[in-house]
């Protein structure tokens, strides 16, 4: 007998839903202050629909965008509840989570940009100077080369 779309679920059933592990459900709820599952004697979670919808907008975000935790609690933040669970959603009806609808994306490549910039005018200021050992400029350098990759990789996302 399936449950109604109303009904609470518990973690086992969210977690086979989601096709995550249950440790995963709960390290989110440590990660993500929205996430707030009642929880009954034992410490039985039970998830209410819009947790299970905010769950599964977690997940796209997370799984199938790439963001990283920290991302998406800045598109909690910044976006709002409702914004993630529309995630989910918008990638059930295959459409996907554009970028364009995160607004801060453009900024943060920007401010990604000017900081490689910054850093790769401090390793010159530093190699000249002889102040930066060879470790260090090396660290540097792969950093740089991240970044880099990084910006590439949204700018590329961005044209899609």
């Amino acid at each position: 007998m399936e449950k109604s779309p109303d009904a609470f679920r518990t973690i086992s059933e969210v977690a086979e839903d989601l096709a995550v592990p249950k440790h995963v459900l709960r390290f989110w709820e440590g990660k993500f202050a929205q996430l707030r599952p009642m929880k009954r004697g034992g410490g039985r979670r039970y998830y209410r629909p819009e947790d299970v919808d905010l769950l599964r907008g977690i997940r796209v975000l997370l799984y199938d965008e790439g963001y990283t935790i920290k991302g998406v609690q800045k598109i909690l933040r910044h976006q709002g509840v409702q914004f993630v669970m529309e995630c989910w959603r918008k990638a059930a009806e295959g459409g996907g989570m554009p970028l364009a609808d995160i607004p801060d994306i453009a900024s943060d490549a920007a401010k990604g940009a000017a900081t490689l910039q910054a850093l790769g005018e401090t390793a010159a200021r530093g190699a000249a100077e002889g102040s930066l050992s060879p470790s260090q400029l090396k660290q540097l350098s792969g950093i740089a080369a991240e970044l880099q990759d990084c910006i590439r990789i949204l700018a590329a996302t961005k044209e899609s």
